[in-house]
């Protein structure tokens, strides 16, 4: 986020605040911090408020703001601050917390309103634009996100630089709204969700096509690059898990059963299970890099509140491959693991970013395999010439790694695939290899996703064309529409000759050829064939293209090779 624009999200959230406590005295404010597209602020009300007052709050932080100008830092002691806030059990608490980390307590005040707060405002409320923000709606949330803390209200707001540029984004959620996925895979009888499997999709077989196509594009390339397919098990262990670390480290995400008394896990990640098959012989340098690609599918114990149709599942298909290579093969194998990654991407058009996300606080191993792995991908980006972001404690447990971010055309930014390096599973593990000299040496791991996972990849593809998918991957390529019942029979030769070149096309007969060319532009079909009198004398099809209208007459041969052609390029149109 612009570092300028947070602050002034930022400063909006404590103007919220001000006008909330002057019309209802007795709400306690809890936290405020700056979002993606705006602010929000949390409040203990005494009576229940609904969206219905929003307007007058707007109205009164609009009244407040022309009276604000400096953001005036006050540090206090506890003692000061508590007394303060003697009546808000939220900012006690928070006041409790810095105390006994030894921070600094600050407050900031502007007009006649004073919050507890560790900075970042705007230089002065009189660069706020009073046209350029918005109350936008509330929320439940629970205090600390611990559903066994109280409920607080919480009211969002939308915020930029200028009156323009929320315009701009409201014209453009407006659009996010009619392409929600969950939405048009309903429409487009895509996919599915039901609470008899809450986080996992039901696919149907228009949704499946898509799937495929993506999965066979996917393994061709990858088998073109030298990978291996492999498949692990679903089921396994714990002690897997335990020698891996991810049972220290992300066991509540994991879902466990109970086997003839032994605990078993549905795995959440291939990894472990990658090493499992490395060490199923011995290794020689000769044999490295050995690149070892799965589809697999994966279990993750996410929070029923936060599934959100593809984008947050339960039930993940990871497109997922771990390299396991000398030390002296890292940067190579990196610089053809980012080639592959912008070669995926730029066939949807779809720009990237790069970020390099380091140790987390918490993170298993030696801190010099850690020092080692974040400069040899920091090397590797800068000798791809790529230019990246810092994301300082944002790597993996056991390894740093590339995020890769692209934006869609709703101007959304998402994070996709992902390179992680590590030192630490092939310790864990004990893997080797013998090296040249004939003695046993460490490899070194590569985790990575290109689409980081199927369901969310399909999710955000489905949005980011409106399900106007290009013609390579739409479930229905061609629609074949007869004028009449004695043109069936043509019809249904032309459907036989595309099917035989394996297009995607079928007669659709059903209604009025005008409710059948609607229908067709509905469900986002590519091509719609008219065929009448006329076209089966000639042998010819009148085209009808998505989004360009009616293109024509056309010899049938023709339009073959002309869709096969735009096949063949993944064309977007």
């Amino acid at each position: 986020m612009d570092e300028e624009l947070q602050k002034l999200r930022h400063s909006l959230a404590h103007l919220l605040a001000a006008a909330v406590l002057e019309l209802w005295p007795s709400a306690k404010p809890a936290i405020g911090p700056p979002v993606e597209d705006g602010f929000y602020y949390d409040f203990d009300f005494e009576n229940p408020i609904s969206e219905k007052d929003l307007s007058k709050i707007e109205a009164k932080m609009r009244e407040i703001l022309k009276s604000w100008d400096k953001f005036e830092k006050i540090e206090v002691s506890p003692q000061e601050a508590k007394e303060r806030f003697k009546d808000n059990p939220y900012k006690l608490e928070i006041i409790e917390e810095l105390a006994k980390k030894g921070e600094k307590i600050t407050l900031y005040k502007s007009g006649n309103f004073v919050d507890l707060c560790k900075g970042g405002h705007i230089e002065t409320a009189k660069k706020i634009d009073p046209l350029a923000f918005k109350l936008d709606r509330i929320a439940g949330a629970y205090w600390k996100g611990d559903s066994k803390n109280k409920m607080l209200t919480r009211i969002y707001g939308l915020a930029f630089k200028s009156k323009e540029d929320l315009e701009k984004y409201l014209k453009l959620r407006e659009e996010r709204i009619k392409r929600d996925h969950r939405k048009l895979g309903k429409v487009l009888d895509l996919f599915s969700f039901h609470e008899i499997s809450p986080g996992a999709p039901f696919w149907h077989p228009k949704g499946m096509v898509i799937f495929r196509e993506l999965e066979s594009w996917w393994l061709k390339k990858h088998k073109d690059l030298g990978y291996l397919e492999i498949s692990t098990p679903i089921m396994v262990k714990k002690e897997l898990f335990e020698k891996s670390g991810h049972w220290d480290y992300y066991r509540e995400n994991m879902f466990t059963l109970e086997v003839e008394g032994e605990t078993f896990v549905l795995k959440p990640m291939n990894c472990p299970e990658a090493t499992i098959v490395y060490s199923s012989k011995v290794r020689s340098y000769r044999d490295l890099p050995l690149r070892l690609a799965e589809i697999g599918r994966l279990h993750r114990n996410e929070l029923s509140g936060t599934l959100a149709g593809l984008f947050r599942v339960r039930q993940i298909t990871m497109d997922d491959a771990h390299l396991f290579v000398r030390e002296d093969q890292i940067f190579e194998e990196i610089f053809k693991v980012l080639a592959l990654i912008e070669e995926f991407y730029q066939t949807f058009n779809l720009p990237l970013k790069f970020k390099l996300a380091t140790k987390p606080d918490k993170a298993m191993g030696r801190e010099e395999l850690w020092e080692k792995a974040e400069e040899s991908l920091e090397k590797a980006l800068k000798e791809k010439k790529v230019s990246f972001e810092l994301k300082p404690k944002d790597g993996a447990f056991y390894g740093p790694k590339i995020d890769v971010h692209i934006k869609d055309s709703l101007e959304r930014e998402w994070q996709v695939a992902t390179v992680q390096l590590d030192f630490q599973m092939p310790e864990r593990f004990d893997l080797f290899y013998i090296d040249k000299d004939g003695k046993k040496k460490r490899p070194v791991m590569i985790h990575r996703a290109i689409f980081g996972s199927f369901e969310r990849f399909i999710g955000i593809l489905t949005e980011h064309f409106g399900g106007a998918f290009p013609i390579w991957l739409a479930p229905e390529q061609v629609w074949i529409l007869p004028v009449g019942e004695r043109n069936l029979k043509y019809a249904q030769k032309v459907e036989k000759l595309l099917q035989k070149e394996k297009i995607r096309a079928k007669v659709e007969e059903r209604e009025t050829i005008s409710k059948r060319i609607l229908e067709g532009e509905n469900q986002k079909i590519p091509y719609l064939l008219v065929v009448g009198e006329r076209e089966e004398k000639t042998e010819s099809v009148r085209v009808r293209k998505r989004k360009e209208g009616d293109l024509g007459e056309m010899e049938i041969e023709k339009f073959i090779s002309k869709i096969k052609e735009e096949i063949a390029k993944k064309a977007i149109n």
